[in-house]
């Protein structure tokens, strides 16, 4: 199959990070350029007894704070830390305490480089990182480990030797784009970067990953909308936790994605003391079906360094997943997975509804407990 050869990305993708390059700055920077940026900004919205306030400058040393003012605004109490907004997005001194297990590079993204900013994992799709900024920094991040270091932002030389490595290998059908958030470059810079993905051949299908419909739905405008209806390849997956998250203006955010033509679907990580039981997740899968957003994954929360305060067994995710299956609509469910450490990728866990196999039959039980003996066609 013939290579294609041009790249369509502007060479504006080559500016200092930060630096905003289309004449006109667009609405929705005014209004991000206002978020929590350091702990006596957010002391202003937030009480801050003297000794917190210091332990959370020392947090943010290592890992930093930005919370957009809509995503603020939806905690509930202020003086309740253990409100689940709260807890995605203030930072807390359990994240100086590493677990032995934690890791800087859980996933093992950095061996599966296949250029700087292109992962490659699975054989028939990779992940484009575009930037390292995002809307906000959420606590739980698997990516927490660039806090710490200054990354640099993709050159347009970077994107382009991504961009050459997906046109020599052919099996390559779908690209993710990902970060840092995607959303939070201009418009102008991602109708760049869709183009030139979507023009090599052998890429079907274009997927983006932002939290911003639910930490930063302003970002969805016309302008961007118009983008998006450009490209048919294109899906769109989300990260709402927890119902709370579910506001009118994400609902708006998500729908205008949906009557550009984009699906959306949604990724929850399971974090303790915000959604781990099954009460809590059930009532968000039947809010995101509500507004047609698919339950896609539940993933375990990663092992990664500063998050260690949000792990919860995994058998959790297993009873999560047994008290939902067969009590709520499948479409309600996602699959509950495992971020295999080291680049082992997606593994599914679910509970256990083989009790027996033989090659005539096998033995299963049901949603309530039932068991029964199915023929088993040879």
């Amino acid at each position: 199959m013939e290579k294609e050869t041009g790249t369509g990305l502007s060479a504006e993708i080559d500016e200092p990070p930060g630096r905003i390059t289309q004449e006109r700055i667009e609405i929705w920077q005014e209004e991000d350029a206002l978020a929590v940026k350091n702990v006596e900004d957010l002391s202003k919205d937030i009480p801050l007894l003297k000794t917190r306030k210091e332990a959370l400058k020392k947090v943010t040393k290592f890992f930093h704070l930005r919370i957009p003012r809509y995503y603020l605004s939806l905690i509930k109490n202020v003086e309740n830390t253990k409100d689940p907004v709260y807890m995605q997005c203030i930072p807390s001194p359990s994240e100086m305490k590493f677990s032995e297990y934690d890791k800087m590079d859980p996933l093992g993204e950095v061996k599966t480089e296949a250029t700087r900013f292109l992962i490659h994992r699975y054989p028939d799709r990779a992940l484009l990182l575009v930037t390292g900024k995002c809307f906000m920094y959420c606590r739980h991040c698997t990516r927490k480990r660039l806090w710490r270091c200054q990354v640099a932002e993709p050159t347009l030389d970077d994107l382009e030797k991504s961009l050459e490595y997906v046109r020599e290998n052919e099996q390559i059908r779908e690209i993710v784009i990902s970060g840092g958030d995607p959303l939070t470059l201009s418009t102008e810079k991602i109708e760049s970067i869709l183009s030139s993905v979507s023009e090599i051949n052998t890429v079907e299908a274009v997927r983006i990953g932002t939290r911003a419909p639910v930490v930063f739905p302003e970002r969805i405008d016309e302008e961007l909308l118009a983008v998006f209806r450009k490209f048919p390849k294109l899906w769109i997956n989300v990260q709402f936790n927890h119902p709370i998250e579910i506001t009118p203006e994400s609902t708006e955010a998500c729908r205008n994605i949906q009557l550009a033509g984009v699906p959306v679907s949604n990724q929850s990580v399971l974090l303790k003391g915000i959604n781990d039981n099954a009460e809590v997740m059930t009532e968000l899968c039947h809010k995101l079906q509500s507004i047609r957003v698919r339950p896609y994954y539940l993933f375990q929360c990663d092992p990664v360094i500063g998050a260690a305060h949000f792990r919860t067994s995994i058998f959790k995710g297993v009873e999560i997943m047994e008290k939902m299956r067969g009590h709520t609509g499948g479409m309600c469910v996602p699959t509950f997975v495992v971020d295999g450490v080291d680049g082992k990728g997606k593994v599914p866990v679910s509970p256990n509804y083989l009790i027996s196999a033989s090659d005539k039959s096998v033995i299963l039980r049901n949603y309530d407990n039932e068991i029964f003996e199915y023929h088993n066609p040879t």
